[in-house]
């Protein structure tokens, strides 16, 4: 397959030149050579942007992403990273299903006043004292 300018690059992986550039500049990409002003790419620089945007949706840092990268372009992801990702998704998840449930709650809740409602102001003294405990909202 023949070299990709930056604009097919684009097109064919959702990325856009400008971040395409950026990433060039921090590393994580390189281009070839250039056909005029525009860059070109050899066409593995799709498999490389799938796998860059895998790690950003897992919520790796682009730093991160950088460091799985072996110099010769080996993909050498530590698997404890993964781990760690992993366990911190899971955590995630069980937050944001508590939320989930509690937004329902309050959406379906038959009292006249949320405010009236036994089980949504357990909800709120719960939220505080998570606040309170991470410190969050404090003055110093």
């Amino acid at each position: 397959m023949n070299m990709m300018d930056i604009g097919e690059v684009a097109m064919r992986s959702g990325v856009s030149p400008s971040a395409l550039r950026y990433y060039e500049e921090v590393g994580l990409i390189r281009s070839v050579g250039r056909h005029g002003l525009r860059r070109q790419f050899d066409p593995s620089v799709l498999l490389k942007l799938a796998l860059i945007e895998l790690g950003k949706v897992a919520g790796f840092s682009l730093s991160e992403i950088a460091g799985m990268f072996g110099d010769d372009e080996t993909l050498n992801i530590p698997r404890a990273d993964l781990h760690a990702k992993a366990d911190e998704l899971g955590r995630q998840i069980t937050k944001l299903r508590v939320l989930r449930d509690a937004i329902r709650h309050v959406a379906d809740c038959p009292a006249p006043s949320h405010l009236e409602c036994p089980h949504f102001r357990k909800l709120l003294k719960s939220a505080s004292a998570r606040k309170a405990d991470t410190g969050a909202g404090r003055v110093e």
